[in-house]
Formats: C-alpha cells, structure tokens, sequence
C-alpha cells in the first residue's frame, strides 16, 4: 500500500511510474457544487500506463480523456467518431480501405498502440489499427497519451498509446436499446435524397450480483457508402455492414479481487466499385472484403489490502480477412489470410521503502501469419511465419521532496527474428505552485522507443492494384530506433480552467516507409516495397485549454503546430499538417433536459509528394449535435455532421480533404437499471 496522502501512477508515453505525494501543509482548495464537480474534465481518473488510477490534474504526463458521457453526448458509434475532437490526433483514412487509422505528434499509425482495456489488437490493415472497427458500445472512456514508448507497453508505441477501457458490470438488471439512421442527401447511393443510407442498432442487457456479474452488447452498422454521382458505376465511399458481440462474465471472489472474461466476435463485409482506366476501354470493376475476428480473454486483478498487488492477462485473438475482385467478366485474385496472436502478461507492484514505489513485470508473445492467393501460399517455405517475443519491464520512482519525483524505468525484449534489445527512460515532474484555487506544474522526460517490424510488413502482400498500385512485404527490414522528449508545463483554477503547452522533439532511425520500385512492375501496376530507409524528426507544440463553468457548460479548444523533416533529404514528410486546431462548446437551453454542442476541427495543407510539392488543401469542418432526455429512460438526439459540407475532390488524387460531405441523422435510446 502506499503511505497516506500518496498516489500511484505508472505512466505511458514519456512517464513510466510515478508516485503523488500531496503537500501534507496545503490548505484545502474550495470545492464546487457537487453536480459540477462529477463532471470536471480534470477529475476524471485515468489508467493508461498506470494501472492505478489516477485524476487527470495530478497525471505527470498529459493524459486526454474522451468520457463515456462526451461519447454519448456526440452520438459517437465508432472509437474513429468518439475521437474526431481530441487536439493533436488525426484520423487518417486507410489507404486503399474504407477504415480511419490514428496519427500522433507527426508519427504515423504504424507507430500508434491501440489497446482494449491495456491489451494490444491485431491490425486488419498494414499495421496499423482501423478505429471505425471498433463500437464504442460498453466503453467507458478512452486514453490517449502521446510521447515515446513507455516501458510497460513495449514496441509499437513510439507515437504513443491510445487506451479503450470497457464499462465493468454494474450490480442489479440494466438494459439498453439505441437506433439512429441518417442521409447523405444527393450523395446517397440510391440516388433518394430521403433514403436513410446509414443505419446504426445498439443493444446490451446485463445482470449484476454480489460475486457474479454478466453482460451481452451486441452492434450492427450498415451504410449504403457515399456517390456523388449515383448514376455512375464508380462509388467513392464503400458500402460497409459491421456485426459486434461480445459476452462479459465478471468474478468478484472478495474485496480486492476480480476475474473478467470476455470473448468478442466482430465481422466486416465491405464492397468497393471502381473503373479500371485502362486506354480506350475503361471497365467497371469492385472489390469485396470480409473480416472476421475472434478475441477472447481472461484477466484477474489481486489487490489486497496490505502487501504486493498482482495483475495477469491471457489474450488470443484470430483475425481472417478474406478478399476478391470482380468485372464483368468474373471473379479474380481471390485472397485468404489469417493473422493469429496470443499474449500472456503479468506485474506485480510493491513499495519497499517509504519514498520509493516498484512495479515488475513480463509479457510472452506469439504472433503467425498465413496467406493465399487462389489457394496458393504467397509465402515462402511452409506457407506460415511465425514470431516469439519475450519481454521484461522495470519500474520505479523516488520522491527528492514532497513537489518533486523522479521516475526511472527500462525494458528488455528478446525478439525470436531481431534478438535482444534494452530501452531505458527517465522522467520527472515538479509542482511549482499547489495551492488552493491554483496549481502550476513542469514535467519533462526522454524515452528510447524501439519498434520491430511486423509480420505484415515483413511478409504480407497488400494489393491494391484497383488503384494502381502494390505493396509486399520485405523479410529483410530492420527494427526502428527513435529518441524522444517532452517538455510541458500546465496551469488549472479550481480545476474548472486548465492551460496546457507540451513540447515534443521525436528522432527515429531505421523508419520503415513504402518506397517505390521502379524496376518492378505487376500487369502494368506500380509495385511499392517496405524499406529502411530514412532518418526522420517530428517536433512541435500542442496546447490545450479550457472552462467549465457551469455543470451544463463547457468550452474546450486545442492548437498542434507540426514540424516534420527527412533527414536524409532535407525535405518535409508527407501527409503532416504543419497546423491542426480544435473546438468544442457544450451548452444547456431553458428546455427540461435539452442539451446542445457545437464543435470544429480544422487543418492546415498538407505535402503529398516530395518531388512534386503537391499538396492536399486545408479544411475545416463543424458539427452540431442535439440531445433531448424524457424522463429517465428515453433520450432522442439529432446531429449535422459536417456541417460546412466540406469534401475532398475525387477527381484530384493530392486531395486528401473528408470523404464524406454533411450528413443528418436522428434516433432513441431506451434503458433501465443502471448504465448496463
């Protein structure tokens, strides 16, 4: 246990432990209505890289939070929509695909760790996690923390860490019941205005005891796609159908202690239409994907009261992505793969002196890989590629005074391909003003991030050949090194009103980009090939302020300014905004249980190609998003999305601006009992 008026935190990003000694002399700070306080952004606890929580003011690195209620406030259906309003973080649309994929601090998606309750997900694109598969059904709220990789989370975080944590179960019978559809207008596939081309159904039911608690949530999205031109053939926005269910059981054996099981099934079934530009004969052609993922695991947290706390995981997940082409003349490049991944992990943490805090702990990996074309292995040898990784992690922190800590942390990883490899870190935190109404702190830390190549990368063929283009896999890649800093410095009143500015430097050698190959081409298309072959840096600044001044208002806003450079050639890396902003406004109205927001992203240009110097245009963006409760168990809610109807030229391939133009919709949810 830790001493009376301390607080423990293992931190993600660039904070690896850190334990909060409050000053024992400080008055206490005033406090607001009780109303107001439950819902100060400030006093939201966070978990990421900590596995204690921990409020979002004390946190010694920057830790934003997405609340399930802000996620039930703007109709977010997808983890991609409940993070569209985080500063700083962009959602870039796979290439290729018709997912979103997130970029942090100038570092792109392959270097972004998407977790589930602190376990990492098999990517169904590249290497990279696609967001707007996951629901946001049952999720509690979402982490994000930018910075170097921590010691707790290993390769694959250099970018930083983004945290999905699911609602536990509450005691007694809860239930709930959300539909909503929506119109794209004259982009409707249909050519209808009036179709409702997007649908969305949400369900959960759950019976909670004293020792045993269950829960089943199910979800099905199904859209249409977007055509600004029904009459033709080609449809830039995929038509998509997502199927979710997950079965929860909760084991509360005593205080202190829990098993959580938990087995999802989700399934994707997208289709892409396209025309083949081939001279004088242009063909209309399409492409259909089905993704099927299973994910089971098992978790048990042990804390007693007194003496060590010990925390273990189990994950096995099988993803399957199966795809096929077709013209009017047949089916073609028929593809099957299966990406399999099983992980065991175990900490433990303790305090063996007063001042000091330790966590140990250990992650076994196992990841494998198949594909076929046509029924042929498109690997080499066996048809299967396997990788083993063995990882250990040390945790501690020292307190030099009641304002100051230092945290110092390191972990090894024994790759069964790439060897062994050591990333140490070291970070601290000083509280320059604690009083009452104002609170001012410094933190700073640097990380060695270390990321291994992938299965996909190495060894996976994606094939895009409908836009022109290939790309395999390369066994002979290296793992990335980066170096990264963080220096911040925060205000907050009351914790009502906040002011952040966090500086970030990021250097990465060995950075694994797509590079052409200009001496290999497939059917007259362009092959590209993974390589180690630039010397990259990301910096900037991000601020982030805000105000809460009532229970029912709030005013948020963000500023990211991004500098990006190849080492190697002087030149700026591709698709980084040198500018990203946002804005949010929540409001009350007279009306009984009435509430509105308002909010607004936008972006500067952005480089596309270095020896051209194309670029894709900024934009901005708006939404308006209303919610009317009727008594205690039916809410209706109605939105803009994309208010601005900003949207990107599809007759231009440097315009990488929104897909979708504005989007209405409207729906209902039923419930009773607790938050199910």
């Amino acid at each position: 246990m830790t001493p009376s008026g301390q607080n423990l935190i293992v931190g993600a990003g660039t904070v690896l432990l850190v334990l909060s000694l409050s000053p024992l002399s400080a008055a206490a700070p005033s406090q607001p209505s009780q109303q107001q306080q439950a819902s100060l952004p400030l006093d939201e606890l966070v978990v990421t890289g900590t596995r204690t929580p921990r409020k979002v003011s004390d946190t010694p690195v920057r830790t934003e939070v997405v609340s399930g209620e802000e996620i039930r406030k703007t109709h977010a259906r997808t983890v991609k929509e409940a993070l569209e309003n985080v500063p700083g973080l962009l959602l870039r649309r796979v290439h290729g695909k018709s997912g979103y994929e997130i970029w942090l601090q100038g570092l792109n998606a392959d270097r972004v760790l998407v977790l589930i309750d602190g376990l990492p997900m098999t990517a169904t694109t590249g290497s990279s996690m696609d967001v707007s598969q996951l629901n946001t059904l049952a999720i509690e709220r979402i982490e994000i923390v930018k910075g170097a990789v921590s010691a707790q989370y290993g390769s694959a975080g250099m970018g930083g860490v983004v945290n999905i944590i699911t609602r536990p179960i509450p005691e007694g019978v809860a239930g709930s019941l959300t539909l909503d559809g929506g119109t794209y207008r004259d982009q409707n596939p249909s050519g209808d205005p009036n179709d409702v081309a997007k649908r969305n159904a949400r369900a959960a039911v759950s019976l909670g005891g004293s020792h045993w608690r269950w829960r089943l949530s199910a979800a099905r999205q199904e859209t249409d796609g977007i055509d600004p031109e029904p009459d033709n053939w080609a449809r830039p926005g995929d038509a998509v159908e997502r199927s979710h269910l997950t079965n929860r059981l909760e084991w509360h054996p005593g205080d202190g202690h829990q098993v959580t099981a938990q087995l999802r099934y989700f399934r994707e079934e997208a289709g892409s239409r396209y025309v083949l530009a081939r001279p004088g004969n242009p063909v209309n052609a399409g492409k259909d994907e089905l993704a099927e993922r299973w994910r089971g695991t098992l978790l048990g947290d042990h804390q007693p009261e007194s003496g060590p706390q010990w925390h273990w995981r189990l994950v096995h997940e099988t993803l399957d992505d199966t795809t096929s082409k077709f013209t009017p003349l047949g089916r073609f490049d028929h593809r099957e793969s299966t990406h399999t991944v099983s992980r065991a992990s175990g900490w433990t943490q303790f305090q063996p002196f007063d001042r000091h805090q330790v966590q140990i702990g250990t992650d076994l990996s196992r990841a494998s890989l198949e594909q076929y074309k046509d029924g042929v292995s498109e690997l080499s040898g066996d048809g299967t590629f396997t990788r083993n990784t063995r990882e250990g992690w040390l945790q501690a922190t020292w307190f030099a005074t009641e304002h100051s800590e230092l945290v110092a942390g390191v972990r090894a990883q024994r790759d069964s391909d790439f060897g062994n490899h050591v990333a140490p870190k070291l970070n601290g935190r000083y509280e320059l003003v604690d009083g009452p109404d104002i609170g001012v702190y410094l933190r700073g830390g640097w990380g060695v991030g270390y990321r291994v190549p992938n299965l996909k990368e190495r060894h996976y063929r994606f094939d895009h050949s409908e836009l022109g283009y290939v790309v395999r896999g390369n066994p002979d890649l290296q793992p990335e090194e980066s170096d990264s800093y963080q220096l911040g410095w925060g205000l907050n009143y009351r914790k009502e009103a906040w002011f952040e500015v966090n500086a970030f430097l990021n250097n990465i050698d060995q950075l694994i980009q797509t590079e052409s190959d200009p001496s290999a081409t497939e059917n007259g298309v362009q092959v590209f090939e993974y390589a180690n072959v630039d010397r990259a840096r990301t910096r900037g600044v991000e601020t982030t302020m805000g105000w809460q001044f009532s229970a029912d208002w709030k005013l948020s806003a963000g500023y990211t300014y991004l500098e990006t450079e190849d080492l190697d050639s002087g030149q700026r890396l591709t698709r980084r905004p040198r500018h990203h902003g946002t804005l949010s406004l929540t409001g009350g109205t007279p009306v009984p249980g009435l509430s509105w927001l308002a909010r607004m992203r936008a972006q500067s240009s952005e480089l596309v190609d270095q020896e051209s110097g194309a670029e894709s245009p900024g934009f901005t963006t708006a939404d308006i998003k209303l919610n009317q409760s009727i008594g205690d168990h039916l809410t209706l809610f109605t939105g803009v999305d994309n208010l601005t109807d900003e949207q990107r030229n599809f007759n231009d391939n440097n315009d990488f601006g929104p897909v979708s133009g504005r989007f209405f919709y409207a729906g209902l949810t039923l419930s009773f009992g607790p938050t199910p």
